[in-house]
Formats: C-alpha cells, structure tokens, sequence
C-alpha cells in the first residue's frame, strides 16, 4: 500500500506541477489517512463526488478542480465548509491537479482528449503552452467535426462557424480556454475546440474565418483525471475508479 507522500511526490515529479504558474494550489490540498489502497477520481472537488467517493470507500479523491483558488474568500462557511467537512470526518485525502493535468503530454486533459477524437498533436500554443494543435488525417466540414464530438462527448456542442473552409489544422484546449481562441488563430488552425464559449469568440469567428466549437467544459476534462487514475495504479498497486458527477457546463 503507497503512503499519502509517495503519491504526492510522484505525481510532483511526473505533472512537473513546479513548471506551472496556476490559480491554485497542485498537490495534496486536503490531507487523509497516511496510506492509500483506492482512489476514486472525478473532474471536481463537488460536495456530490466526495459523498459518492466515501460511499466508494475511497482513501484518496483524485480531481482536476480541487477546493481552493487565487481571490478565494478564505472563511470555512457554507458550501466549503460542508465539502471539508465530509472529507476530514472520513479522513479521506484530496489531490487535485489542474494546469499541470491539461497540459501533460500522455496523462492530460488535451492529450486525452485528443487521444478519444483520433487528433493527432505536433505543435503546442498559447500561455505555458497549453493549447494542443495538429493537422486532421483528413479534411471534415465543421458539421462533420462537430457530429464526431457529439458522439464522443455523448452531449450537444456550440459551434461558431467561420467562414466555412474544409477544416484541415484544428487546434484544441480542455474546459474553459476561450481566451485562447486568438493564440490559435495565430498558429494558423481553421477550428479551435474547447469547453466554453464567450461573447467575443463568436465575433472572432465571424470575421477571421477560423471555427471556434464549445463541446463543454466538464466533458473535455473528464479523461485526464482517468488517464492519471489508471497510471496510479498500474505503477504503485492501488485500486482505482472513476465517478462522474453530471454537470451541464
């Protein structure tokens, strides 16, 4: 059985979670028992994913949305303090990882992602090179391309169109990288996929041609975590699952 700190400082090394500028705390944010037989992963640090992660006999909760971020409040009040609550009663720890997970070239969100879509990565974009972009095995209209997210994701995307042009470079980054949309243009793709769109991206796509697709911003980040899971695993001897608190976002 690994001890808690045997995780968290194998994960420290292979996220290399010190690379990354953040919003929040990577690492072990809630500590538990000292050793860990199952870890139950999930997208986020929700009151719902640590209920069912107890219930699953979890020792150790694997998220990429963990508890605490840069301009919190700070008070143990309300929903934080019933979340904490739950996870220091049953002792249970909370690792969470978050740009380190995206941007993992094997255990990440991106490389996940692309991983189920069949996309292919040779070059990387945008702040702390994050966004993922490759060329398609073959060129797809944006109906074509969004009829394949919808079927892998198992959920409707948005899409902004562009001008129309066969989609042949895509670039693409997990959860809510819309900022990103410009960085990708710049790299020359002619669709970016992420989780989120805002106001601006549609006008982005509007008048420069490029596509922007939204295919959610829970069901783009719910592979990394699994992929992580998995690795655990198969390298340290616990048992593993994964839980999906449904969320529409």
């Amino acid at each position: 059985m690994p001890q808690r700190h045997v995780i968290d400082l194998h994960l420290k090394r292979l996220l290399e979670v010190d690379r990354f500028k953040d919003y929040g705390p990577n690492g072990l944010q809630v500590e538990g028992r000292a050793e860990i037989r199952h870890i139950v992963c999930g997208v986020t640090a929700s009151l719902g994913l640590i209920e069912a992660a107890i219930a699953a006999g979890a020792d150790a909760i694997l998220v990429h949305h963990g508890l605490f971020w840069r301009g919190q409040d700070g008070r143990v009040t309300g929903w934080m303090k019933q979340r904490l609550a739950r996870l220091l009663a049953a002792d249970v720890n909370l690792f969470a990882y978050h740009l380190p997970l995206d941007a993992h070239a094997e255990y990440g969100n991106n490389a996940q992602l692309g991983r189920l879509m069949d996309w292919q990565a040779d070059a990387r974009f945008g702040e702390q090179d994050l966004g993922f972009a490759g060329s398609l095995a073959a060129p797809q209209s944006l109906l074509e391309l969004s009829s394949h997210l919808e079927r892998q994701l198992g959920r409707t995307v948005l899409a902004a169109p562009g001008d129309g042009r066969p989609l042949r470079r895509l670039g693409w980054c997990s959860g809510g990288a819309q900022s990103y949309f410009e960085a990708a243009i710049a790299a020359g793709v002619d669709v970016f996929v992420t989780g989120e769109i805002s106001e601006p991206q549609a006008h982005l796509a509007a008048e420069t041609g490029v596509a922007f697709v939204a295919a959610g911003h829970h069901a783009t980040e719910r592979y990394g975590v699994q992929a992580l899971a998995a690795h655990l695993a198969s390298e340290l001897g616990v048992t593993q699952q994964f839980i999906d608190i449904a969320n529409p976002a």
